[in-house]
């Protein structure tokens, strides 16, 4: 199976503005394991929506698939209390 490549939408890293450094890491190492397999078993696709998500601890990973290109896009990471709601 080929690799995806990663793109981060640049409104991410406001997402990740006071995120503990010892859950960015992981989230960041979440992220990067999407490359290779971005349906994991514990991805989720969201209803009405062509996003995915996928948990790393407390917090959402959400992102959109672009089989053709061989694209993965985070959209949105956030804490799982807030990260679904619209600002």
């Amino acid at each position: 199976m080929a690799s995806y490549d990663l793109q981060v939408r640049p409104s991410v890293w406001k997402d990740v503005d006071g995120v503990p450094k010892k859950d960015l890491k992981k989230i960041v190492a979440r992220m990067e394991s999407l490359r290779d397999d971005p349906r994991p078993s514990n991805s989720v696709k969201l209803s009405g929506l062509e996003y995915y998500r996928v948990r790393q601890g407390d917090y959402r990973i959400v992102y959109e698939i672009d089989d053709t290109h061989l694209i993965v896009i985070v959209a949105k990471i956030g804490h799982r209390k807030d990260v679904y709601k619209k600002k």
